[in-house]
């Protein structure tokens, strides 16, 4: 039995025109709280995701950790499945798209505890993700963390490909 770290989530997309009127996306990633990524932006956003429990199959761990990490429901949508990626610290990240619309306002993220500042003995709790916003692909590759970003370009592909604009 494999003891290998295994994460699943969701990438919130929605279907825009690029400059020249083809189909291209916006997608729905979120900034990591907590003090290590206070005042970072490049490489410091997510994929909403986490890790999947032992017997737990990803599908329901990506709409679990969505539920935990965003605080509110997946919206409906069909699931597109983008793979998986093996990160650099080991673990296999498995991501599906779902087009969907949401209000990053209305996100009421999950929280974490942790000793802060270290060594204080003084446990803070924290936000998992204490923003969310809807990016360019370009602005997401930027702004997430280098491991994920093959979804993204995954998506994109799929959408250019195939996928025909939202109808509004």
């Amino acid at each position: 039995m494999s003891t290998a770290k295994r994460s699943a989530g969701i990438l919130l997309f929605r279907v825009v025109a690029d400059g020249d009127g083809h189909p291209d996306v916006e997608v729905l990633i979120g900034h990591m709280g907590g003090p290590f990524w206070a005042h970072r932006e490049a490489a410091a956003w997510s994929i909403p995701k986490g890790e999947c429990e032992a017997t737990e199959e990803p599908a329901a761990a990506a709409r679990r950790e969505f539920e935990e990490e965003v605080g509110l429901p997946l919206p409906d949508g069909t699931w597109v499945s983008l793979g998986e990626s093996r990160q650099s610290g080991g673990k296999t990240v498995t991501v599906w798209a779902v087009e969907a619309g949401l209000d990053p306002d209305a996100a009421v993220p999950g929280t974490f505890s942790m000793e802060w500042p270290r060594g204080s003995g003084v446990l803070r709790e924290f936000p998992e993700m204490d923003r969310f916003a809807w990016c360019s692909p370009d602005v997401a590759l930027a702004r997430l963390v280098a491991g994920q970003r093959v979804f993204v370009e995954r998506l994109r592909v799929h959408v250019r490909e195939g996928h025909a604009p939202s109808e509004a």
